[in-house]
């Protein structure tokens, strides 16, 4: 193979080769989408160019990971302790000392709030070196999803990642909603795959939740005493827990971390059917982008809080938007997008992170919506050699 030659900014490199003279012209093409042309009969000698496409995502996801990985381990530490707060710094400097080494040009269209406001990643945050020639990634992150799980040593807490290279044209492949929560519906493949065949059936975040466990019962085999439901426990949720009481199908309450609840009707390991009710904005684009790796569904409606805010909205431009239904596919656009997370407490998803002895032990995620493929990754990590890079201490720090 003759010299290789990279484009900055282009999705593929360049490469020649020559080799005798053959009996005719040919083309390969492989799956991966690599290509050998030839391109001209040189003194006897044939030339190929060599187009090799490379797929930046699958180049850069296990640094996510690891991302998500120190935010965990890191947080972990607080398990308990009654400081959500602290538990959020801790997942946030981790996170941020990770990106700080990894050659991206990303920006956080999806944190915590804005600059100046929020407690840590804020929306318009630039990570990565922003080396030139390094891929561009959108990055929406919720560092610790149940920071009072956290804080009152509480099960379903992850630390989470989607990032996403928008496709031409695409100004950005996450949505941001301007609002606190939004009401929420998800739903096995099955459920999603009927809905799309008969849009008339009530599978809709609009429709009374008794009708939406009737009509999936119906789809997956189930007797409606045996259907589901995870519901966020919260005041506003309380009249889709009364519906699905008096219907007598079964009801699972969370106390916080929606984004792995909205992906558990979606997860073969778990016996949740549905997940409804009224959570937070940020999660639900999230829980889209894991939802679209597994083949699940979901609706969401913006939900305003008050009076107050829904003038707000309106205000700013998006008050014919309060009564659009976002599916999975409008919250996380294109098919460019991976999503990782990694447990702190034991959740629907995830096993929390493990410490025995010498040995911390994490359990991880890692999904793509091009290729569908989810790896569950289970990492052993030996706290005597184990440093996590803080970006408080731009250094390796011991655990």
């Amino acid at each position: 193979m003759g010299d290789t030659h990279s484009a900055a900014g282009k999705n593929h490199e360049y490469a020649t080769l020559s080799q005798g003279a053959s009996d005719g012209k040919i083309l390969f093409t492989w799956a991966s989408g690599n290509l050998l042309i030839l391109i001209g009969d040189i003194e006897g000698f044939l030339v190929y160019e060599f187009l090799m496409h490379k797929d930046e995502e699958r180049v850069i996801e296990l640094e996510f990971l690891r991302a998500t990985e120190n935010a965990a381990l890191h947080s972990s530490h607080w398990m308990g302790r009654g400081d959500k707060e602290a538990a959020d710094f801790a997942a946030c400097d981790a996170i941020r000392g990770m990106f700080d080494l990894m050659d991206i040009r990303g920006e956080i269209v999806i944190g915590e709030g804005i600059k100046d406001e929020a407690p840590g990643l804020f929306i318009g945050e630039k990570v990565g070196t922003w080396a030139e020639g390094s891929p561009r990634f959108d990055v929406a992150l919720d560092p610790v999803d149940g920071t009072t799980n956290v804080s009152k040593g509480m099960p379903n807490s992850i630390s989470c990642i989607a990032a996403a290279i928008p496709e031409d044209g695409e100004d950005c492949a996450l949505q941001e909603i301007p609002a606190f929560y939004m009401n929420k519906l998800s739903y096995p493949e099955v459920v999603r795959q009927a809905w799309i065949k008969d849009p008339s059936l009530p599978i809709s975040v609009d429709a009374p939740i008794s009708e939406v466990i009737k009509v999936s019962a119906k789809l997956l085999g189930k007797n409606v005493r045996d259907i589901t439901v995870m519901v966020l426990d919260r005041p506003r949720n309380e009249y889709i827990i009364e519906q699905v009481r008096s219907l007598g199908s079964k009801l699972r309450m969370i106390a916080d971390g929606d984004i792995t609840a909205a992906m558990a009707p979606s997860l073969p390991s778990t016996d949740v059917d549905l997940y409804a009710g009224i959570g937070g904005a940020p999660e639900a684009v999230l829980s889209a982008a894991g939802l679209r790796c597994l083949g699940g569904g979901q609706q969401a409606k913006i939900w305003p809080a008050d009076e107050a805010e829904k003038q707000q909205l309106i205000k700013d431009g998006w008050g014919d938007q309060l009564d659009r239904i976002y599916r999975s596919k409008d919250l996380a656009a294109g098919n460019n997008i991976l999503f990782c997370a990694t447990g702190i407490s034991a959740s629907p998803l995830l096993q929390g992170v493990h410490i025995e002895g010498k040995t911390a032990v994490t359990h991880s995620v890692l999904m793509r919506i091009k290729s569908k493929t989810v790896r569950f990754v289970e990492a052993h990590h030996d706290l005597r050699t184990k440093t996590i890079r803080l970006r408080s201490t731009k250094e390796e720090t011991r655990m």
